[in-house]
């Protein structure tokens, strides 16, 4: 029977939220609790040109560095783990050869931009003997034809496992059934599936359920993290994903180690820096937009949730995938610009608070 794994990726995606500063003593027990926990996969953090080593921080330079947050290996039960690396900021010639021990799953991600690129920095992986798995950035930015090219490139490549990344929370029902077909039926039947959702629509959950469901005749992945930590509006709960298998696929995954991190390391940061559901992400998912614009556009702070929806509505097509902010910025002076006739309001306000105090109560930004 086709196998399904957990991934964990709280240490590596979730680190966008705390800077990555989870501090070492910290990382290390989520760690542990989540390979106490059952977890199949658990991703340590990214692979980065970073100026020096601080093992307070989940971003290191080299493998050697991420793995001193592994827990020995006489603890490490079934549990794999996992480091991320991108090909516009890391150089691969720091990847020392994978020794037998340790981190043994590599994922690598690039932009559309330079996917062709990426695909040598995958076989560079690769080479070095690493479980390699391909990750593209914003699967949803891609027409069929170019998934075909990729997923030729990816037989090409053969590794061990293909993930559809769903970067801007973009992806529909029906977006979800084509994409995984496509790609069921193109890439050869040895490499694993993997899906890696964000929460912009609400969906995560409903699509996660789905792919499990799929009695599709290869090995499947899904990505989460603790509490959906990620930049807002965050990720796929791993604890949902953890009931829903041990519910549905006879899994043993422990909640209980699962609730502990949660308690002890996660639910203090979401006390401090929020993610969940937001109505300006749904917008920029919408239409397919990087998740910085939204926040952009949140910061001005006198911005309405319709203005932002007029203002995404306004993205060129060639400004979607890489943020600009100076072409973000000369969008809102355009559209804050422009001439309304607030000569009827206006009097109307005079009318009704003539003769009155008026106390005004508005938040401060």
């Amino acid at each position: 029977m086709p196998e399904i794994k957990l991934l964990d990726c709280t240490l590596r995606d979730g680190g966008y939220i705390n800077d990555w500063k989870w501090g070492f003593g910290s990382a290390r027990r989520i760690i542990q609790s989540l390979t106490r926990a059952g977890t199949d996969i658990v991703e340590v953090g990214f692979l980065r040109n970073v100026a020096g080593y601080d093992p307070d921080v989940s971003v290191c330079n080299t493998i050697e560095e991420l793995n001193r947050l592994l827990p020995p290996e006489s603890q490490r039960g079934h549990t794999m783990y996992s480091g991320m690396a991108m090909r516009s900021n890391y150089d691969i010639s720091k990847l020392s050869p994978y020794d037998g021990q340790g981190i043994e799953v590599i994922r690598i991600t690039a932009h559309d931009y330079d996917i062709r690129d990426g695909m040598d920095f995958a076989r560079e992986v690769k080479a070095r003997g690493y479980k390699l798995s391909i990750n593209p950035i914003n699967i949803m930015g891609y027409a069929d034809k170019d998934l075909l090219w990729i997923f030729d490139q990816v037989n090409a490549i053969h590794p061990w496992q293909f993930s559809i990344v769903d970067t801007f929370g973009s992806m529909r029902r029906r977006d979800f059934e084509r994409i995984v077909t496509l790609a069921d039926h193109n890439l050869a039947p040895d490499i694993r599936l993997g899906l890696h959702l964000h929460e912009n629509m609400a969906l995560s959950f409903c699509l996660a359920q789905e792919f499990m469901d799929l009695p599709l005749l290869r090995d499947k992945t899904v990505d989460a993290s603790l509490m959906g930590m990620g930049r807002t509006p965050g990720n796929l709960p791993i604890e949902l994903v953890a009931d829903y298998r041990n519910e549905t696929g006879h899994c043993h995954y422990d909640l209980d180690e699962i609730m502990d991190a949660i308690q002890d390391h996660i639910a203090p940061i979401k006390g401090e820096a929020a993610w969940g559901y937001s109505p300006a992400y749904f917008l920029s998912a919408r239409f397919n937009l990087h998740r910085n614009y939204a926040e952009h556009y949140l910061n001005k702070g006198d911005l309405t949730n319709r203005d932002i929806n007029h203002l995404l509505a306004a993205i060129a097509p060639g400004k979607k995938t890489a943020f600009d902010a100076a072409y973000a910025d000369g969008l809102y002076t355009e559209y804050r610009n422009r001439r309304i006739d607030d000569e009827a309001a206006l009097a109307a306000l005079r009318q009704t608070f003539a003769g009155k105090r008026v106390l005004v109560l508005a938040p401060g930004a």
